[in-house]
């Protein structure tokens, strides 16, 4: 028997959707944390897809997590919007602030969504990527629980804190790309420790310092910035837009709220947002930018970033999904849990 099982796309998100509903998630929340879900998993992002669906679960371990949440969009005269999670999951936040930002950007040429007490444990991906396919620029950035040693350090501070940038195309899907500023992202770690395999070099060290391939090791010490100081100073920045600038928390200040241990930060989301058409006059910046890209591809062995997602949807789209019946198991286990 093969170690996976094939899935649609639809039953992807009908998995995710009711075991969020059965453990108390209203129907809204339910459904833009799925709708997340199944894109990760269409677009082969492994760490964010189902294997994220036990975390949301998790989290309500926490008194402040609030299945039920109904986020509040704050809108006045400043091109800064402000939506506030009460405690709620970010995609649900994301559909309630994303258009509100648009608008803003296309009468201003620059806005900002500041998401305020939520819940973030996905990609940032795919808020970009919407704001791009609309013709915008886009900047997403979050902080998570301090998992990270600044350079030269050996104690985690920071958070794996990702950013993510799209940029629109001419006649195809958006140029987009999300990373974290360390040397891996958490979830990345955590299969591995599923799946029972060592770590690359230079990913983690344990918790006396010391270099480590071992994923419970690796855990319990901290993960390494990509690059040296140059990724740590990235993890500053994140910390000083998504923590200091909106008033959220920083990543140290998010795992003391992590009461339980469940590793679902708590904190906020800051997103630019950029109308190019406010910005380039009478130049086509659809074309300059493919010229540039077309550079890129011109020189054997490159890509460009988001490309082998978009490759990967294609073919999950036609195929559906192989997703590991080990995960397949635990998720119906959940899915057959009557809500507390």
């Amino acid at each position: 028997m093969s170690d996976t099982q094939r899935l649609t796309l639809a039953r992807i998100h009908t998995l995710a959707e009711s075991i969020l509903k059965i453990h108390g998630f209203s129907t809204d929340q339910a459904d833009a944390i799925a709708a997340t879900v199944t894109a990760a998993e269409r677009d082969g992002c492994q760490s964010h897809g189902l294997f994220r669906i036990p975390f949301y679960v998790k989290a309500l371990e926490n008194a402040h997590a609030d299945p039920t949440a109904v986020p509040t969009c704050r809108i006045t005269d400043s091109s800064i919007v402000h939506v506030d999670a009460h405690g709620g999951f970010c995609p649900l936040a994301l559909r309630v602030g994303t258009p509100a930002v648009a608008d803003k950007a296309r009468r201003h040429g620059i806005a900002a969504l500041a998401i305020h007490d939520t819940y973030n444990i996905a990609a940032l991906w795919p808020e970009v990527e919407q704001l791009a396919e609309q013709g915008f620029v886009a900047f997403a950035f979050t902080t998570s629980n301090a998992y990270v040693s600044p350079s030269g350090g050996t104690q985690a501070l920071y958070g794996t804190n990702p950013m993510g940038f799209g940029f629109p195309r001419k006649g195809q899907l958006p140029l987009v790309f999300d990373q974290a500023s360390s040397a891996s992202a958490r979830g990345e770690i955590q299969l591995h420790q599923r799946e029972g395999k060592a770590l690359p070099e230079g990913w983690a060290i344990d918790a006396t310092g010391a270099p480590t391939t071992d994923a419970d090791a690796a855990l319990a010490g901290a993960q390494l910035p990509f690059g040296g100081y140059k990724g740590a100073s990235i993890a500053l920045m994140v910390e000083l837009l998504a923590g200091v600038l909106i008033g959220e928390n920083l990543s140290a200040e998010s795992t003391l709220a992590d009461t339980h241990g469940v590793g679902a930060p708590l904190g906020g989301e800051f997103i630019m947002v950029i109308d190019p058409a406010h910005c380039s006059g009478t130049t086509d910046h659809l074309a300059r930018a493919e010229s540039l890209f077309a550079a890129v591809l011109d020189q054997p062995g490159t890509r460009l970033p988001s490309q082998r997602r978009y490759n990967t949807r294609k073919l999950h789209l036609r195929q559906g999904v192989d997703v590991s019946r080990i995960m397949l198991a635990q998720l119906e286990e959940l899915d057959q849990t009557p809500a507390r």
